[in-house]
C-alpha cells in the first residue's frame, strides 16, 4: 500500500515539474504537500488543521490584518458588527463567581417576564453557573439561543430570601453601537460611538434629531477607542456632515483599481460647529470620518493621533462556515493620505508595539516629540491648512496622556475588577433609597458623594486579592478612582448615557472639546478661516 501510495507521490510530482511554468505552480506545490503529508507521513494527522495552519503561516507573511478566522470565530467578529444577536436581552457583570444584571434591554425577553438589574442569576436550565468559576463564554453559550427558544433561570433578589424561577423565551437582541447621547449644553451635543457596524449610521440619525429637537446647535462626536467597523457605514455617516459631490475616501491597490466614495444627500448636519475626539486606538472607519472632515475644513479633530489602520480587508468565506480577511487596498484620505501606518512583512508583534514606541519617544504626551518630515504634508481642500500623512489622522489640537494619576495600584484594582465590584456592592445594597433620592443626573452629579466607607472597602478588597496598600499611589489615583466608582454607580442607577455625563468630567479631550466649540474665534482660527 506504501508502495502504491509512493507511485502516485512520483507521479504526481513529475506532472508537477512538466507544468512548472504555469500559473498554477504554486497552487499545485501547495497541494502536492498536503498530498504527500496526508498519504505519506510516518503518524496520523489532522488534514484539516493541517490546512488551517498553512493558511495562517501564508497570511501572517503579508500584513498585520490579513487573518483566518475558523467558524466559530468568524461568528464572534460579524456579531456585534450585524447589530443584533438571539438571547434573553440582558447587560451583566460576574462579580465573585456570580452574574449580576446590570441592564436589562427594554423590550427583550427578559423585561417582558420581569428580571430586573441587581438580580443575580445562579443556575441556567438546572446547571449551576455560580460560585463554580464558569469562564463568562460558556455562560453566554447558555444564555444565548435560537429565537423562540425556551430558557429557564433561577435568580437571587435582594430581599428575597428564596430563588425565583424566570421562564424566558429568547428573541432577536439588538447591539447598540452608540454608547451616548445627550445635551452637554444648552446648544453642545455630545454622541459617543464605539464602533461602525449595520446599524450605526441609523442610531446616529435618530440621536442627531433627538438632540436637535431639545436644542442642539453644536455638536462632538466622541470616536474615542472606537476601532471601525463597516467602510460604508463610515462613509454613511461621514455623509451627514458633508455638502453634496465631496469625496470621502478612495480605496486602491496594486489589484484593485481606484474606487472613489463621495457624499450623496442632503446630511443631517452638514452646519454648525462639529468637533471630533480621537486617540491612539481611534482606529480604521474613525480614521475615514475623521480624515474627511479634517480635509474638507469641516470641522476640528481633538486629542492625540490615531491608530493607522488603513489597510481594506475583503472577506472570502469558505465552504466549511470559516473566514479570510485579505488585504486588498489602502484607504486614502480626501487630499490623498494613506491611512496606513508602516509594517514589515506582516510582524505583528513589531506592529503592536508601535504604540508602545510612540509612548516611549513622547509622542503621547508632548506634542514637540511629533515630527513629520516635508514630504508627508499635505494642505486641506478649503482654507490650506497642513496636515500629515505617514499613518493615522493627527488631530488640530494635541492633548497629552495625564500619567499623574495612573498608577500601578489603580491599574491593579482595575485588572482585579474590585473598583467594579465596589460600586455593584454599593448599588446592590442601596438601589431603592438612590432611586427615591436622585431622580435625575444633574441631582446626581452635584449632590452624590462617594463615601469614606466604600473606599475602605476597596482597600480591604485589594488588600484580600494581596495588592498591597500603597499610600502614595492611592493618594495619587484617589480622586480618578472615586469618579470612575460614581460613574459606576450611575451607570446602574440610570444607564450608560448617565455613566459618561459623569466620567467625561475626567476626560481632558472632552473637556477642551467642548472649550473650543464655545469659543467661535478659537474654533475658527483651528480651521484657518480669516475673516
Amino acid at each position: 500500500m506504501k508502495q502504491h501510495l509512493l507511485s502516485l507521490f512520483l507521479i504526481a510530482f513529475c506532472f508537477t515539474s512538466v507544468t512548472a511554468q504555469n500559473s498554477n505552480q504554486d497552487a499545485r506545490k501547495l497541494s502536492l504537500a498536503l498530498y504527500a503529508i496526508s498519504n505519506l507521513y510516518v503518524d496520523t494527522v489532522d488534514e484539516g488543521k493541517l490546512a488551517e495552519d498553512a493558511i495562517r503561516g501564508m497570511l501572517e507573511k503579508l500584513d498585520p490584518h490579513s487573518t483566518y478566522m475558523d467558524k466559530e470565530e468568524t461568528k464572534e467578529m460579524t456579531e456585534p458588527l450585524q447589530g443584533n444577536f438571539e438571547g434573553i436581552g440582558i447587560q451583566f457583570n460576574m462579580l465573585t463567581d456570580s452574574l449580576y444584571v446590570i441592564q436589562v434591554i427594554p423590550g427583550g425577553p427578559s423585561e417582558k417576564v420581569g428580571l430586573m438589574a441587581g438580580d443575580r442569576i445562579i443556575s441556567v436550565n438546572d446547571t449551576l453557573i455560580a460560585g463554580v468559576k464558569m469562564k463568562t463564554p460558556d455562560i453566554m453559550k447558555r444564555l444565548r439561543g435560537p429565537k423562540g427558544t425556551l430558557v429557564r433561570v433561577k435568580v437571587l433578589r435582594q430581599n428575597n430570601p428564596e430563588l425565583i424561577e424566570f421562564k424566558i423565551i429568547r428573541g432577536k437582541i439588538p447591539v447598540y453601537s452608540l454608547d451616548a447621547a445627550y445635551m452637554a449644553d444648552k446648544q453642545t451635543g455630545y454622541i459617543k460611538l464605539n464602533r461602525f457596524a449595520a446599524s450605526t449610521a441609523d442610531e446616529f440619525r435618530e440621536a442627531v434629531q433627538k438632540l436637535q429637537k431639545k436644542g442642539m446647535k453644536q455638536l462632538i462626536l466622541d470616536l474615542q477607542s472606537n476601532g471601525g467597523g463597516y467602510l460604508n457605514i463610515a462613509i454613511d455617516l461621514a455623509d451627514e456632515f458633508l455638502a453634496d459631490d465631496k469625496l470621502i475616501v478612495y480605496t486602491e491597490g496594486s489589484k484593485q483599481r481606484r474606487e472613489d466614495a463621495k457624499s450623496s444627500k442632503k446630511g443631517l448636519f452638514e452646519n454648525g460647529r462639529l468637533v471630533i475626539l480621537v486617540d491612539e486606538a481611534s482606529a480604521s472607519a474613525s480614521e475615514i470620518v475623521s480624515g474627511a472632515v479634517q480635509d474638507w475644513d469641516r470641522g476640528v479633530i481633538i486629542g492625540r493621533r490615531t491608530f493607522g489602520k488603513g489597510l481594506v480587508q475583503k472577506p472570502i468565506p469558505l465552504p466549511d462556515g470559516s473566514m479570510i480577511r485579505l488585504t486588498v487596498s489602502r484607504y486614502y484620505t480626501p487630499t490623498g493620505r494613506c491611512i496606513q501606518k508602516p509594517y514589515e512583512n506582516g510582524d505583528k508583534a513589531l506592529y503592536n508595539r508601535e504604540l508602545i514606541e510612540r509612548y516611549n519617544r513622547g509622542e503621547l504626551t508632548n506634542a514637540d516629540s511629533i515630527h513629520f518630515p516635508d514630504s508627508m504634508k499635505y494642505s486641506t481642500l478649503i482654507t490650506k491648512r497642513d496636515v500629515y500623512g505617514g499613518g493615522g489622522i493627527m488631530p488640530d489640537v494635541f492633548v497629552p496622556v495625564d500619567t499623574t494619576r495612573y498608577t500601578d495600584y489603580h491599574r491593579n484594582l482595575v485588572a482585579a475588577g474590585l473598583v467594579n465590584r465596589v460600586a455593584m456592592n454599593f448599588i446592590d445594597h442601596n438601589r431603592t433609597e438612590l432611586g427615591k433620592k436622585f431622580d435625575s443626573i444633574a441631582a446626581y452629579k452635584e449632590k452624590f458623594e462617594v463615601p469614606q466607607t466604600l473606599i475602605d472597602e476597596l482597600i480591604s478588597l485589594a488588600n484580600g486579592e494581596k495588592i498591597p496598600y500603597k499610600e502614595d499611589e492611592f493618594n495619587r489615583s484617589k480622586a480618578l478612582i472615586t469618579l470612575q466608582v460614581k460613574a459606576l454607580i450611575a451607570r446602574d442607577l440610570f444607564d450608560m448615557n448617565e455613566y459618561f455625563q459623569v466620567i467625561n468630567d475626567d476626560n481632558e479631550i472632552y473637556n477642551q472639546a467642548l472649550k473650543l466649540i464655545n469659543d467661535k474665534a478659537a474654533y475658527e482660527k483651528e480651521l484657518g478661516i480669516k475673516k
